[in-house]
């Protein structure tokens, strides 16, 4: 063999072991063979830790004392409670951090726009605070999917999720997913991030995220986004392929309730899109949400991402920012 072919066959082999940059941390029980589990009868968990109480539904209905009228087919956190808010941070009926759409940008999501809420999922106990969500291969879209919500120490959420598609079904060569927190009625509907105009080199500042209506400048991209899904014109999920004029510079946003704040945050590395709706969950209820692209996804490898959810008993910025800074951090060094 010649010295270009070897030098050549030696760059293929270089480019194919070269993971994905999406690639999956392997934690949960998808990924991971030595993560041992049960499977309990009931349809919830209820974690504690700190100063935090979080119910855990898979997408069945539950309605009891721990979470009270909550609706089949919103799975996720049911509740999330303060030790000094009683009160649900999400729509009782519905969730927070729910898992809920799977595309690839065209019409074919028609088939069913809600694929996650509806296909069977099973909850799985991992431990006293932490649990999975896992999802077989999805009906229409063939992905096999796990999400595993973690109580930190201080009761920071953790919410780690994991996919593997089973078959070529994307037709554009990209996995698009979308995730709603349904709010309940707060004060103020809007989601704070710092961010700057798009196509522009204005310094990133805080910007007040407000939509006029569901569906119109519905999603933030991320600052210096490595990939652009492409999506049909008459796509019917408004939230995702209505782009606003601003980009996130900073991978996490928060929003504030009765005077509380609720802070999700991304590991930059994972190109997460703000989303949001001012009346996703009702006229009242905005969605504070969030779409995740897997760009040149291949069919048996596995992708993810890492994120954490704050719930502080403030609505002051500068207090907001200090409670969550080492969290952000944490994120931004994986």
């Amino acid at each position: 063999m010649s010295l270009l072919l070897m030098v050549f066959a030696q760059l293929i082999i270089t480019a194919d072991d070269t993971p994905h940059p999406l690639a999956a941390p392997r934690v949960t029980s998808l990924t991971n063979d030595t993560v041992k589990y049960t499977v309990p009868d009931e349809h919830f968990a209820v974690l504690k830790r700190g100063d935090i109480t979080a119910v855990i539904v898979d997408n069945a209905a539950v309605d009891n004392e721990f979470a009270p009228g909550h609706k089949a087919g919103y799975n996720g956190v049911a509740v999330l409670k303060h030790a000094q808010r009683d009160e649900n941070l999400f729509v009782p009926s519905f969730s927070g951090l729910n898992y809920e759409h799977i595309h690839d940008g065209t019409l074919a999501v028609e088939r069913e726009k809600f694929e996650p809420r509806v296909a069977p999922m099973e909850l799985r106990i991992i431990d006293e605070h932490t649990v999975e969500l896992y999802q077989p291969p999805s009906p229409n879209w063939k992905l096999e999917s796990c999400g595993r919500y973690h109580i930190l120490e201080d009761g920071t959420i953790e919410y780690t999720f994991e996919c593997i598609p089973r078959a070529e079904t994307f037709s554009q060569g990209y996995i698009g997913l979308f995730w709603a927190s349904y709010i309940h009625e707060p004060e103020d509907k809007a989601i704070h991030f710092i961010g700057r105009k798009q196509d522009t080199n204005e310094r990133p500042h805080w910007i007040e995220g407000i939509t006029p209506k569901h569906g119109v400048e519905s999603t933030h991209p991320p600052h210096r986004r490595l990939f652009d899904p492409v999506i049909d014109p008459k796509f019917p999920l408004t939230l995702v392929n209505h782009p606003s004029t601003y980009e996130a510079t900073e991978a996490w946003y928060y929003g504030v309730s009765h005077g509380m704040a609720f802070v999700p945050m991304f590991r930059p590395r994972d190109q997460i899109w703000l989303a949001q709706s001012p009346t996703g969950g009702g006229a009242n209820n905005p969605a504070w949400d969030f779409q995740w692209f897997i760009p040149d996804y291949k069919v048996g490898e596995a992708y993810g991402f890492v994120m954490r959810a704050g719930y502080l008993p403030t609505t002051e910025r500068e207090e907001i920012i200090k409670g969550t800074k080492e969290h952000r951090i944490s994120l931004g060094k994986e």
